[in-house]
C-alpha cells in the first residue's frame, strides 16, 4: 500500500468520535489542519511579538505577508474592502502552510481533499451573500444584471451571470484540490521510480538518476505551486468579495 501513489490522501482515524450516529471522529486530516493553524498561527506571534523599529528577517516575511495580502486586497475591492482584511489574510496563510507541510515526507496534505477546498470556497461565497445582503440589500441583485444591457438580451445575462456566480465555489475549490492532488501523485510516482530502479543493481542505480532529478525538480516545482495556488484563492477571494462591496461595478 505504501507504494500507492494514493495512499498517502487516505484519511484515518486518530480518536474515534460518534455523537448522535455521526461521525465526528479526530482524524490525520484533523490532526494537519490544527497543524496548519498552530504553524501559521505562531510564526505570525512569535516573528511580532518583539516588533523592532529595523525588522529582522523572520520579521520582514510577516511584515511582506501583511502588505502583500493587504496590497492584493485594496487593489481588487478598493479601501471599503480592508474590512474582509483578516479573512483573506487568514485565507492566504491557512492555504500556504497547509500546502507546505504537505511537501515534507510523511505529512498529510489537508488541501489535496475536495471537502477541505469546498469548505473554505463555501464559507468565501457565503461571506459575499450575507455581506452583499446586508449592506445592499436587494439591491445586491444587481450584480446579476450588468447596466447597459439591452432588455432583450437581459433574461440570457441574467442566467449566465447565476450560473457564473453559482459555479465560483466549484472552480474555487477544484482549481486547489487538483493541483495539490495531480503534483503529489506525479511525485510520489518519480521517487517509486527512483526505488524500483535502484534495486535492479548496478544499471538500475545508473537508470535511476533520470527519475531523480525529476524528483528534485517537481520538488521545486511543487513548492512554487504551493505558493502560487495560495495567492490565486487569496486573489480570486478578493475579487469575490469586490462583488459583495461594490455589485453594481
Amino acid at each position: 500500500m505504501a507504494d500507492d501513489p494514493i495512499y498517502q490522501f487516505e484519511i484515518k482515524q486518530l480518536i474515534p468520535i460518534e455523537i448522535g450516529g455521526l461521525d465526528f471522529s479526530f482524524t490525520n486530516s484533523s490532526l494537519f489542519m490544527v497543524a496548519t493553524v498552530a504553524a501559521a498561527g505562531g510564526f505570525l506571534f512569535l516573528t511580532t511579538m518583539s516588533r523592532g523599529l529595523i525588522p529582522s528577517r523572520v520579521q520582514s516575511v510577516s511584515e511582506i505577508s501583511y502588505e502583500f495580502v493587504a496590497s492584493m486586497l485594496r487593489d481588487a475591492a478598493g479601501t471599503q474592502g480592508m474590512r474582509f482584511f483578516p479573512l483573506v489574510f487568514s485565507l492566504f496563510m491557512f492555504v500556504l502552510v497547509a500546502n507546505l507541510l504537505g511537501m515534507v515526507p510523511y505529512f498529510f496534505t489537508v488541501t489535496s481533499h475536495i471537502i477541505v477546498t469546498f469548505a473554505l470556497a463555501l464559507l468565501v461565497i457565503g461571506t459575499v451573500i450575507v455581506y452583499g445582503f446586508y449592506k445592499h440589500g436587494l439591491k445586491f441583485l444587481g450584480l446579476f444584471a450588468p447596466s447597459g444591457v439591452p432588455k432583450a438580451l437581459l433574461p440570457l445575462v441574467v442566467t449566465i451571470e447565476v450560473i457564473s456566480f453559482l459555479s465560483r465555489p466549484i472552480s474555487l475549490s477544484v482549481r486547489l484540490f487538483a493541483s495539490m492532488l495531480a503534483g503529489h501523485i506525479t511525485l510520489k510516482v518519480f521517487a517509486g521510480f527512483i526505488v524500483s530502479l535502484g534495486s535492479l543493481g548496478a544499471i538500475g542505480i545508473a537508470g535511476a538518476i533520470l527519475p531523480l532529478l525529476m524528483t528534485i525538480a517537481l520538488t521545486a516545482l511543487e513548492l512554487l505551486i504551493s505558493f502560487i495556488q495560495a495567492y490565486v484563492f487569496a486573489i480570486l477571494t478578493c475579487m469575490y468579495l469586490n462583488d459583495a462591496v461594490h455589485p453594481n461595478h
